[in-house]
C-alpha cells in the first residue's frame, strides 16, 4: 500500500513480508521530516496495520537519515498558533498510536534521528540502530525546546540523561544511545536490515495473543502505582490463561511435546 501526497509521490510505503509489516518514511532528500502530510500518511498506515494480521511493525526510512524531525519550512510558512497546535496534536496522536498498536514496533535507525525523529524512536517499543546513527533533541539550538519529543525521550532515559539531551541539543552516538536506554541494539550498517528482520521474526514466532495482551499491560502498568500495577497484571495473567495458546503451550511444556502452532 502506498499513501500518496498531493503530488502523487508516496510519503510512506507500507510493505508486508509474511507476518512482518514495514512502514518506510519516504522523503529521503529532505531527511524524512514529519510534515503534516507525512504524519497523516503514517497514521493511515498504522491504522491499516492495526486491522491486519501482521505480528510486528518495523518503522524504517529511505535515504541517509532516519528522520530529522518536523518540517521547519512548513512550520514557518504556517505561523499561527492554531495551525501549530493542530500539527503537534496530530504528531502526538501518531506517537501514541504506536503505543496503542496491538503489534510490537521496532525502529530501524540509520543516520540521524533528531527532535521529533528522536521522539519517534523513543515511542517505538524497540529500536535497532546502525553504528553510524546519531540522536539529538536539537530544537533548543534553534530557540525551540523539544517539548513533545521530551515526552517519549524522558520515558526511555533517566531524568538526568534526558535533561542533558534536551538542554544542550547535543548529538549522542548509537553506542551512547544504547547505554542510555534509547535503543536496544547497535549493529554495522551492512547488517542493519537483516538484523532487524531477524529480531522482528523472533517476536513474530511468539503467540500473537500473548504479545497483544502483554504489550497493552506493559504500558498500563508502567505508569501506575505499584498496587494498581499488580492488580492489572494479575487480571491480565488470569485472562491470558483462558486463551487456547497459553493452555496448549503449557500442556506441551508439561508433556515435553513440540510447541503448538499459535493461533
Amino acid at each position: 500500500m502506498n499513501l500518496l501526497d498531493s503530488k502523487s509521490a508516496p510519503q510512506v510505503i507500507l510493505t508486508r513480508e509474511a507476518h512482518i509489516a514495514t512502514l518506510t518514511l519516504n522523503r529521503p532528500a529532505q531527511f524524512n521530516p514529519l510534515s503534516f502530510a507525512m504524519l497523516k500518511a503514517m497514521q493511515a498506515a498504522i491504522d491499516e496495520v492495526s486491522r491486519s494480521d501482521a505480528r510486528v511493525l518495523i518503522i524504517a526510512a529511505e535515504g541517509k537519515a532516519f528522520c530529522a524531525g518536523h518540517d521547519l519550512k512548513e512550520m514557518r510558512a504556517n505561523p499561527s498558533q492554531a495551525w501549530q497546535e493542530t500539527l503537534f496534536s496530530l504528531c502526538s496522536e501518531v506517537m501514541m498510536s504506536l503505543t496503542k498498536l496491538p503489534q510490537p514496533t521496532i525502529a530501524r535507525v540509520q543516520g540521524i534521528a533528531t527532535a521529533a525523529g528522536c521522539q519517534l524512536v523513543s515511542m517505538c517499543d524497540l529500536a535497532v540502530a546502525s553504528e553510524e546513527a546519531r540522536f539529538a533533541t536539537s530544537g533548543v539550538n534553534l530557540g525551540l525546546f523539544c517539548s513533545t519529543p521530551a515526552v517519549g525521550v524522558s520515558r526511555n532515559l533517566s531524568r538526568k540523561r534526558a535533561m542533558e539531551l534536551l538542554l544542550t541539543g547535543d548529538f549522542i552516538s548509537a553506542a551512547q544511545a544504547l547505554e542510555y536506554g534509547l535503543i536496544n541494539h547497535v549493529v554495522p550498517a551492512a547488517q542493519l536490515s537483516a538484523f532487524t528482520s531477524d529480531f522482528a521474526q523472533k517476536i513474530a514466532q511468539k503467540s500473537p495473543a500473548a504479545i497483544r495482551v502483554g504489550k497493552a499491560l506493559f504500558y498500563k502498568q508502567i505508569e501506575a502505582a505499584l498496587p494498581e500495577a499488580y492488580a492489572l497484571a494479575a487480571e491480565t495473567m488470569a485472562c491470558n490463561m483462558q486463551d487456547d495458546d497459553a493452555q496448549n503451550g503449557i500442556d506441551a511444556f508439561i508433556t515435553k511435546a513440540p510447541m503448538p502452532k499459535w493461533k
